[in-house]
């Protein structure tokens, strides 16, 4: 309240001031000459004068020769003044008279409204001056006060462990925290010391800060939540002083939890340089270690923190004592995203055929954030297309939009583009068909979506922690799929695989600097992800290997994509009329789903031709090379059927 005041009230006098500074440079009015009162007299006497305007005293006229005049009736000859000569002009109507003579205002009452202009706006401008200069206890604008923001009971909307799906252990590690905000004297009597500080670490939308909350629901104890870019201001000691208003008001509260989203950013490393942050900053983290190491033995304050880069901070803020206990909050497994999904499908009318088990099976990698954001979008492509429930449908299109974006239907592609990216589209799928390790292909489209011409998804059969070198090698194969079949098919190549190209080359360069996957560098470590640097600790330091490593490393990575391309190279050659078959059901459907696919690659179903159009593939679209390979892929087939027949014989 007392900061909305401090910003009227600016507002206020600033409107003040302009009022005054154009009462006093306003130009003064055009004067009016003086005439005598017994000339005036005279003058309206004659019927030299046309009209008058009487205010108290004071006379304003103007004569028959259109000059303007002004005068002033003598004390106590207002009426004698009015009846005696102004009247009979008017009855003859030769005067036109406004006004009437009046009691003469005080002097003292005339420039009362003015005084008192003056004097309320010293008075805001007095309260004004006074907030800013912390006058009354107050810091200048409230900046050293907490924005921390204590959540009500409904506010937290009772988010309790139950809400919380997909987090078992997460949830087991935190009840500890509940019991102990629940009934601190059992820990207090066998002498425990309950950890001050809880550091959720994990990707972006996993539910570092949901989890929190379910924590102060559990307990029902008061939730203060501050970001911790709101410590940092351009002014320095303000952040410090806000750290110390945020665990004086969480003090008094107590039990009650303290929670700083990412604290990554007050936390970082001190005396990092470049990129390491201000002293502001390090005033701020130096108060913050200072408050948590403070804390008596079991005060009753826990500071829980979320942040997705636990490697860039401070280590005097993650040793025992203050934030002493970590939890990772990582990427639901199949039977987490199961969970999730029921939890954000209460309210939500599904269909017979909803299955959310295949659903969870479907969303390798989403996090609880993403599958919510599934189910809504599902939601509303169900409301947009006005059906009663949300069906399969609408699920497996919400899932791809948003993965890879909206799907561009009412986009113009030109008709060689189209069979670029059919062709490309059919590398991919039937490369990975051909791997023995690879994840089964779910969905093919030509059909634009987001920046990207074409998409091939696969569904896995199961979730991974980790992948072994014949699986990198694989993925290797099938991402090089595309760019390979535009080479043999149309002897051309486009600008779609570049995106390909780059995980390529980004999962070459980590199986031998990271992996040491190779024999000639060894099981030795050449450097970090590139995606994980800290300006402010990693930029001063520099290579910790040779230009003859770092040449090698270049020579390993060029081994490795060269032989993935060519084992691509080799599978489409063999397997060249299962790519065409692909590619022209592509370009007659646009989008192919698993069972399709399947009876396409195993030659039970074959492409619909119009008669009119004759073939999709027509002998000047396939390079030489193609021909050949497809010759050769149509014996071996024919020789394969043949040896089938005889065994069955």
């Amino acid at each position: 309240m007392k900061r909305r005041f401090s910003g009227v009230s600016f507002y206020l006098v600033l409107l003040l001031m302009l009022l005054m500074a154009y009462r006093f440079i306003s130009p003064p009015r055009q004067a009016v000459p003086e005439m005598d009162y017994n000339t005036m007299v005279t003058s309206i006497q004659n019927g030299d004068v046309k009209s008058i305007e009487i205010h108290n005293r004071i006379v304003r006229g103007v004569t028959k020769e259109d000059k303007s005049f002004q005068s002033i009736i003598p004390e106590g000859a207002e009426d004698s003044f009015y009846n005696k000569y102004v009247q009979p002009q008017v009855e003859k109507a030769s005067l036109k008279v406004t006004g009437i003579p009046e009691e003469t205002t005080s002097k003292w009452i005339s420039i009362l409204p003015s005084l008192l202009l003056v004097g309320v706006m010293i008075f805001f401008w007095f309260v004004f001056m006074q907030n800013a200069q912390g006058g009354g206890g107050g810091r200048m604008m409230n900046f050293g006060k907490s924005k921390a923001k204590q959540l009500k009971d409904d506010e937290m909307n009772h988010v309790t462990f139950a809400d919380v799906a997909g987090l078992h252990e997460e949830k087991e590690e935190l009840e500890e925290i509940v019991d102990f905000l629940k009934n601190p004297r059992k820990f207090v009597k066998m002498g425990a010391r309950i950890p001050k500080g809880v550091l959720m670490v994990g990707p972006p939308g996993t539910g570092k800060t949901y989890l929190s909350k379910a924590v102060a629901g559990e307990a029902k104890v008061p939730f203060f939540t501050i970001s911790g870019s709101d410590f940092v201001e351009m002014f320095v000691g303000v952040g410090a002083s806000r750290v110390r208003d945020l665990f004086q008001n969480a003090k008094k509260m107590a039990p009650c939890i303290i929670f700083i989203d990412e604290i990554d950013a007050v936390g970082r490393i001190r005396g990092a340089g470049v990129g390491g942050g201000h002293d502001e900053r390090e005033q701020t983290l130096n108060q913050l270690l200072v408050e948590m190491d403070g804390f008596g033995t079991n005060e009753g304050v826990i500071v829980m923190a979320a942040t997705n880069r636990a490697d860039i901070l401070d280590p005097a803020l993650l040793r025992p004592g203050r934030f002493d206990r970590t939890v990772t909050v990582g990427r639901p497994d199949i039977r987490g995203r199961e969970e999730i999904l029921n939890i954000h499908a209460r309210k939500k009318p599904l269909a017979q055929d909803v299955d959310l088990k295949v659903v969870a099976k479907r969303t390798p990698g989403f996090t609880p954030a993403d599958l919510e954001n599934l189910m809504n979008e599902a939601a509303l492509l169900a409301a947009r297309f006005n059906k009663s429930s949300i069906d399969m449908d609408d699920i497996e299109e919400a899932s791809i939009k948003v993965q890879a974006g909206p799907a561009k239907k009412s986009k113009v592609v030109s008709e060689k583009e189209r069979k670029l990216t059919a062709v490309h589209e059919a590398g991919h799928a039937v490369v990975s068909r051909l791997l023995p390790n690879h994840d089964p292909v779910h969905m093919i489209t030509i059909i634009p979506r987001g920046a990207a011409g074409g998409f091939t998804a696969y569904l896995p059969d199961e979730d991974q922690s980790f992948m072994t070198k014949g699986q990198m090698e694989e993925h290797l194969v099938s991402l090089l799929g595309g760019r390979v079949a535009e080479s043999l098919v149309l002897d051309d190549i486009s600008t779609g695989a570049s995106n390909d190209i780059e995980r390529a080359t980004k999962i070459a360069r980590a199986m031998v600097t990271q992996y040491g996957m190779t024999k000639e560098l060894g099981t030795i470590t050449y450097g970090t992800d590139d995606e994980q640097v800290f300006m402010g600790r990693d930029f001063s330091r520099g290579r910790h290997f040779s230009d003859e490593t770092a040449s090698m490393i270049d020579r390993q990575v060029r081994a490795i994509i060269d032989h993935a391309y060519t084992t691509c190279e080799n599978l489409l050659k063999e397997n060249m009329d299962k790519l065409l078959r692909v590619s022209e059901a592509l370009l007659e459907r646009e989008t192919i789903n698993r069972k399709e696919f399947e009876d396409l690659f195993l030659g039970q179903a074959q492409p619909s031709y119009d008669p009119d159009k004759g073939d999709i593939f027509k002998e000047e679209d396939i390079s030489e090379r193609a021909k050949e390979a497809l010759k050769e892929s149509e014996k071996k087939s024919a020789d394969k059927l043949a040896g089938e027949d005889n065994k069955e014989d």
